[in-house]
């Protein structure tokens, strides 16, 4: 998996697996791309509505993540690391409920 590291190989490796790619073109690759020319390649598509979405997921990840247990993955059963998602989730959930609007 060669060049994986780069954004050029991210969305290589993403095309190979048949995944559109969502991560928008950062300004200075963009910059470094048209200074080539044409021989730079076509611009990085991007759906705005998909990465607003994933950044959605991203953030949920990460509010599950600030439970050690669930990110260490401390509980060694598959069937306790599940319940500990599904307690974690919850709280998250009735959090969300009872806060009152601003």
């Amino acid at each position: 998996m060669d060049g994986i590291g780069s954004s050029r190989g991210n969305r290589a490796h993403l095309r190979r697996r048949g995944i559109t790619a969502v991560i928008p073109e950062k300004k200075d690759q963009a910059a470094n791309r048209k200074k080539k020319g044409s021989r730079s390649g076509r611009p990085v598509s991007h759906d705005t509505g998909l990465y607003n979405e994933r950044n959605t997921v991203e953030r949920l990840i990460n509010k599950l993540k600030a439970w050690r247990g669930i990110a260490t993955r401390y509980d060694k059963t598959p069937d306790s690391y599940l319940a500990g998602l599904h307690l974690r989730a919850s709280m998250i959930w009735i959090k969300d409920l009872t806060r009152t609007p601003k």
